[in-house]
């Protein structure tokens, strides 16, 4: 009778950490959707910034120095920001 009690206390233990298990797995999905929409996010704000550069050089080759030096080394700054919280987001999928 205690071996008959000890596989049902058991196999309630198997029953809660499984359940546990679940909520952990269903709360770890949530979290990478979310970063994916992040970096999804982080992607599009990084494509536009590489188009809003692209142009700036333009600008910067036609006006020659009319075009801020200043400004220039924003966007730059701001694109390599950018690709770096790609990176990151990037390695924490992996994770």
């Amino acid at each position: 009778m205690k071996s008959l009690a000890t596989l049902e206390g058991n196999l309630q233990l198997l029953l809660q950490q499984y359940k546990e298990l679940q909520q952990q797995l269903v709360a770890l999905q949530g979290e990478n959707e979310r970063q994916r929409a992040e970096i999804m996010q982080t992607h599009a704000e990084l494509v536009q910034l590489k188009t809003d550069y692209s142009h700036l050089e333009t600008a910067h080759a036609l006006l020659a120095d009319s075009v801020d030096a200043e400004e220039r080394d924003r966007v730059r700054q701001r694109i390599s920001n950018l690709i770096a919280q790609v990176d990151r987001a990037l390695e924490a999928l992996k994770s």
